[in-house]
């Protein structure tokens, strides 16, 4: 299936065409973060502490007197630092293991499948906060343990999915052509797999935008000296029973994205469906009118 064509009607598509518009928001939101924010982030105002929303400060201040909307623009950086690295550690992971689950000699994908079980037993956020113990809180161990985690979910997927094109007469004739294992995945099998991945690295970027905010909030994720919106969830969450909204805003920006991600993948499922777009090209049937 060519990119043009799903893109095409995924666009077309009421829930893809609003996906796209709210992911394309939080990325040029983030781009927007690195030249201009209202207010410095770090900055401290002890006498503008608590302030509600009104002007200058748009959606109130934090206790120590930081611009809330500064740092939820400033937050977006993470954000989409941490679901495009773990996105791409996700997608490589799980082309690798998908391949060697499918095209490999009987021992190596018996061998491929028990290390996924494995991995997939354990939880992702345990699998990050121990290596966050062991090597310090960071954006890249959380970015690193994210994908790896969520890697391994790809690649169960996708593994069935390289096996079922992988039984296809086009494949079966680039084998007998003398096609090498590795040409045959790279002209072949990747491209008419591209679909599950594209939708399953959609899905894998919304968890990690999730597993962030919930590493941040608890104190394994990003240091507190970068803006991150679990981070700033956990500091405006204890003053919730005096300042109700100022937690509000940084919870909405965590759900617009996971919703934004997982209904693009939702979208990329139906648009990339073989079945419903050799329906959408049948030829519309005419029943001929009653004439009285």
């Amino acid at each position: 299936m060519r990119p043009g064509s799903w893109l095409a009607r995924l666009w077309r598509m009421p829930i893809g065409r609003t996906a796209l518009v709210i992911v394309a928001a939080i990325l040029a939101v983030a781009l927007l973060s690195l030249v201009w924010t209202p207010f410095d982030p770090r900055h401290a105002d002890a006498a503008a502490r608590w302030s509600g929303p009104g002007w200058p400060h748009l959606l109130g201040t934090d206790a120590t007197g930081r611009d809330i909307l500064s740092l939820l623009i400033a937050g977006s950086r993470v954000t989409v630092l941490v679901a495009a690295g773990a996105g791409i550690v996700a997608t490589i992971l799980g082309v690798l293991l998908a391949a060697l689950g499918a095209l490999t000699a009987r021992p190596v994908r018996e061998a491929v499948a028990v290390l996924v079980d494995i991995l997939i037993a354990f939880p992702v956020l345990i699998i990050a906060m121990m290596i966050s113990a062991v090597w310090g809180g960071s954006l890249w161990v959380v970015v690193w343990s994210v994908g790896i985690g969520y890697g391994v979910n790809i690649a169960r997927v996708a593994r069935g999915e390289l096996r079922r094109v992988g039984q296809a007469d086009f494949v079966l004739a680039a084998r007998a052509s003398g096609l090498s294992g590795g040409q045959i995945l790279v002209r072949h099998l990747l491209p008419n797999a591209a679909p599950v991945f594209i939708v399953q690295l959609s899905w894998s970027m919304a968890a990690a935008v999730l597993a962030e905010a919930g590493l941040s909030y608890l104190g394994f994720g990003a240091p507190v000296t970068q803006p991150s919106w679990g981070l700033l969830l956990a500091d405006l969450q204890q003053a919730v029973t005096i300042h109700p909204l100022s937690a509000l805003w940084p919870g909405l920006a965590i759900t617009a994205t996971v919703f934004s991600f997982n209904l693009l993948g939702d979208a990329l499922r139906e648009a990339t469906d073989p079945t419903l777009i050799r329906r959408d090209r049948r030829p519309p049937t005419h029943t001929p009118g009653v004439v009285a």
